[in-house]
């Protein structure tokens, strides 16, 4: 009884550490951009090092990657106008959550619309013992999928899925036998692997 206690203190803490975050996101702008007429500059707060900082278009397609060397602000100038006109993002994919910031390129003019930036939390996955917990932050209560495969002789096969809807955060613990399994959660059009031995 005393690990269930324990294990629920944990998951308070991890529940509570997203809400702040959360919250935290909501006050304040997480990046600031400069925009003149060749060249745009982008500064991001609250970085770490090993952070990738992407540019992709609206299909996915990475344009340029880089992944950030310091902690603290990053600071950088870019020739956006060059692009073809259409849509695109800066993504910036931290620990817990990916960030983005959509901009358009019409006629060699950027422009950035500050209202669809959006915060992705990406789900916590930890294993203990024979039990895997997983914590999401569903802020936008859209649907996630988890499908967890077992590992037969190198063949993954299904052996248990989820589908979880309207629910704003989710926790979820299972308790696995001896073994390897994949589990593989889909939300905001983006697929989460995680290898559990």
């Amino acid at each position: 009884m005393k690990n269930v206690i324990k294990h629920s203190k944990k998951g308070i803490l991890i529940v509570t550490l997203f809400a702040t975050s959360l919250s935290f996101a909501n006050e304040a702008s997480f990046y600031k951009i400069k925009n003149d007429a060749k060249s745009t500059s982008l500064s991001l707060s609250n970085v770490k090092e090993g952070n990738l900082l992407s540019i992709k278009d609206n299909n996915g397609v990475i344009l340029y990657k880089e992944l950030i060397q310091n902690t603290g602000t990053y600071r950088k100038g870019f020739d956006l106008t060059t692009l073809p006109d259409g849509g695109y993002f800066f993504e910036i994919d931290k620990d817990l959550e990916i960030e983005t910031i959509p901009f358009t390129v019409k006629a060699n003019e950027v422009v950035f619309n500050k209202e669809e930036a959006v915060t992705i939390f990406k789900p916590y996955v930890r294993q203990k013992e024979d039990f895997v917990y997983i914590t999401k932050l569903n802020t936008n209560l859209k649907t996630v999928k988890i499908h967890i495969y077992g590992n037969y002789n190198g063949d993954f096969q299904l052996v248990h899925s989820d589908k979880i809807k309207n629910t704003k955060i989710i926790n979820k613990i299972y308790k696995f036998k001896k073994g390897s399994y994949k589990i593989v959660l889909n939300s905001d059009n983006k697929e989460y692997t995680t290898f559990i031995n």
